[in-house]
């Protein structure tokens, strides 16, 4: 785990949060979702010192808190991290919380994209049901913790649709509206997606958890 940081003359406040996160789409997605909460957001692009953080949970409950807690102590903030995936019926849950990595160690999202569709070929549309999980930790140096889950429930497509989103975004087919998670405004996105779910649960407990994460060990 990493050393704690040394507070630096333009050390981040303590009002600041840290998303446990370099993905960009995410730190976005997160940012707007808080915006309005009175705290100061950054990613872990602002502390290089802290590497890659392996996830070995089984489940996304175990990576959040994972992330979280390590961030944590190593910042001396409030982090929050989130862990989230696919699950898709015909393929008894997968890819899961291998969902960034279904390709490998080196996946990209087109790589991910084009196994899950090989996965899926010739499973009938009303077989190809799933939905996005995400959990969201919030852990403080102080070991005050909150957490939520979010879902989101779709369907598989057999084309990627949308120039939108990440991951498996162009291939979740959201029913209610009949559009893609690519096809979506981010305004429209975040009110449906899982991590928005996840998230506005969280901060429902938010000023109960903000008030112990400020209290002395």
């Amino acid at each position: 785990m990493p050393d704690t940081i040394p507070p630096a003359a333009d050390a981040p406040a303590k009002n600041t949060v840290v998303l446990a996160t370099r993905n960009a789409g995410k730190i976005a997605e997160l940012e707007a979702l808080l915006a309005g909460f009175g705290v100061r957001v950054i990613g872990l692009d602002a502390f290089p010192e802290i590497g890659e953080i392996e996830e070995t949970g089984r489940t996304f409950a175990e990576n959040a808190r994972l992330k979280a807690r390590t961030v944590a102590q190593a910042t001396g903030l409030v982090a929050l991290a989130d862990d989230s995936g696919l699950a898709v019926d015909a393929l008894s849950g997968a890819p899961g919380v291998y969902s960034a990595r279904y390709c490998g160690e080196n996946a990209t999202d087109a790589t991910n994209n084009a196994k899950l569709l090989a996965a899926l070929a010739g499973v009938p549309e009303a077989q190809r049901g799933c939905r996005f999980i995400s959990v969201v930790a919030a852990i403080a140096p102080n070991g005050a913790e909150s957490l939520a889950e979010g879902r989101w429930e779709g369907r598989v497509l057999d084309a990627p649709r949308g120039g939108g989103g990440f991951g498996y975004d162009p291939l979740f087919l959201d029913p209610e509206l009949g559009r893609a998670a690519a096809e979506l405004a981010p305004a429209e996105k975040n009110a449906r997606s899982h991590r928005g779910r996840a998230l506005r649960a969280l901060l429902k407990d938010w000023p109960a958890f903000w008030a112990k994460a400020q209290a002395r060990p």
